[in-house]
């Protein structure tokens, strides 16, 4: 049974023991008021809310803690949840639905590495809006340790700051980052004025081209790979703001979407793509839940996100991707995933932490570290028909559409039908109010068979990715050139192999410790 009530989408809540966990969201609430206050002050694109400590005087936390308690239910939302809105016209931190909205999708790093990628993002002249480094280079995706020399690691990151060192230094690697900016053909104009290197040929034929290359083909992105800025080996994708907003919140080919599922450590933001990877962060969340039964654990919630990505991404079917990704992924950034959807999860009223966990019982003022834990939590949903037909309706506008369409065939509904079906369950409402509530025909899509549906949904998400990631890969020669094309995929390959080695590893030390467990058995047998 759910043990809490719903609340807002940045507060935590959802956990067994209420009385003593009233403290613990205390605490959350305040951090969040210092995440807030610091965005608001600065007024600055470049803010990162997670740069400095919150003020920590025990006195004033001790009265702050007993006045949140005290007073929990007036910050909870109204009635009206954020969702039903529309925010077309969101310019500035101001313009977002709540104080603190969205504070979830800040990741803690190393301060000095935090600084140091800052550094590096101040070497570009020409304005970035909105940028985030990901993947491996920053969050590590294997456990494993091994010794590597420094000329061996200076080989990858020519002059390495400290920080960098410390979190590459048993598997040195190149940093990727995604640039939003407001207007791609002055800024590869300016860009390439001041930093021509970082360019294939395709460049001499001016920024027009790049642009056009940039919008037209693939995803919307321009990746400029293998470049030395700082002394750090980087790769770095330019997108539009616009691009990445639309994808953001309608899913319209989840490149870049996807990439957000995972943390990420923004260190330049924007308030409307805030909102807007918000309510992507929600759309994963519900995509999973279509997909996962009633029982499941937080790691088979987390894979699941991690892993819509990667369903209809090309890689994945040749030897150039660890087919262990996504595991090693959730696995190694557990609590960095439960800092990015927890909230999201609280503001769910279908969704629960299972009770009587010993894990999350009887916890005190103390142990607000629950949350930095990495044991492997159980949750439940509910399968009222009605509430998942709510989540089907809430989903991405453009995979909505094309999750409608694969029904559209199974349902044998006519053109005529599909046509006014699209019509009724469009976003576009007057006073840009949305309608939240499912159908009759998302009702019939959360009554099928969940066999049927676990497959329909994930040849939504493949239909959805396959071609975008495609032509993006395939537009990595023009834009990345051919030596560094087959620079790329040499060591993705060589990551594939490494990946099937370790496979190959833990099989092959189970099945040893299997055959010694016998033995020892058989042996215990004939004495």
């Amino acid at each position: 049974m759910a043990l809490s009530r719903r609340v807002s989408s940045y507060h935590y809540s959802r956990l067994p023991n209420p009385a003593s966990m009233r403290i613990c969201i205390a605490r959350s609430r305040i951090q969040s008021w210092a995440v807030s206050r610091e965005i608001r002050c600065t007024r600055s694109y470049g803010t990162d809310p997670t740069s400095r400590p919150a003020p920590s005087n025990g006195a004033d936390l001790e009265k702050s803690l007993q006045y949140a308690v005290a007073g929990s239910g007036a910050t909870k939302m109204k009635a009206v949840d954020w969702e039903d809105y529309k925010y077309s016209d969101v310019r500035k931190f101001d313009d977002l639905p709540a104080r603190g909205f969205g504070w979830n999708q800040h990741m803690i790093i190393n301060a000095e590495l935090r600084e140091a990628l800052t550094m590096m993002l101040r070497q570009f002249k020409a304005p970035i809006m909105y940028c985030f480094a990901y993947g491996s280079g920053v969050f590590a995706q294997s456990s494993s340790v091994s010794n590597i020399s420094e000329d061996e690691f200076r080989a990858v990151h020519p002059k390495a700051p400290e920080a960098l060192k410390q979190t590459q230094k048993s598997n040195p690697k190149m940093i990727d980052f995604i640039f939003g900016v407001t207007h791609p053909q002055h800024w590869h104009s300016l860009n390439m004025k001041q930093h021509p290197e970082h360019y294939s040929g395709l460049a001499k034929f001016g920024s027009g081209l790049v642009t056009s290359v940039q919008e037209n083909l693939g995803a919307g992105v321009y990746f400029n790979p293998y470049v030395v800025v700082n002394g750090m080996l980087i790769k770095y994708g330019v997108t539009s703001i616009s691009n990445l907003c639309k994808d953001l919140s309608t899913w319209e080919n989840m490149y870049l979407a996807g990439r957000l599922h995972k943390p990420v450590k923004i260190l330049r933001d924007n308030a409307s793509v805030r909102i807007a990877n918000q309510q992507n962060l929600m759309a994963a969340v519900r995509a999973s839940l279509l997909l996962l039964p009633e029982n499941f654990t937080e790691q088979e919630l987390f894979n699941t996100i991690a892993g819509l990505s990667y369903l209809g991404d090309p890689r994945m079917a040749l030897p150039t991707e660890n087919k262990g990704k996504v595991k090693n992924i959730v696995s190694n950034n557990l609590v960095n995933f439960r800092r990015l959807y927890l909230p999201l999860i609280n503001n769910l009223p279908n969704i629960d932490y299972k009770a009587g966990s010993s894990s999350t019982s009887g916890l005190e003022v103390s142990d607000w570290a629950w949350l930095e834990s990495t044991e492997n939590r159980s949750l439940s949903q509910d399968m009222d028909p009605v509430r998942r037909a709510n989540m089907v309706r809430r989903l991405p506008s453009s995979f909505r559409g094309r999750l409608y369409f694969q029904y559209q065939k199974q349902f044998c509904m006519t053109r005529a039908e599909f046509n006014q079906l699209m019509e009724d369950s469009s976003d576009n409402t007057p006073a840009g109010i949305k309608r939240p509530q499912g159908s009759d025909f998302d009702m019939r899509i959360a009554q099928d068979n969940p066999a049927n549906l676990n497959r329909t949904v994930r040849d939504t998400i493949v239909q959805t990715i396959k071609w975008p990631s495609t032509t993006q890969s395939a537009k990595g020669l023009l834009t990345a050139g051919f030596a560094r094309t087959i620079r790329y995929m040499s060591e993705k390959m060589a990551r594939y192999r490494e990946g099937k080695a370790q496979k190959n590893g833990a099989t092959t030390t189970v099945a040893t410790d299997s055959r010694s467990l016998g033995e020892r058995s058989s042996s215990n047998e004939k004495n």
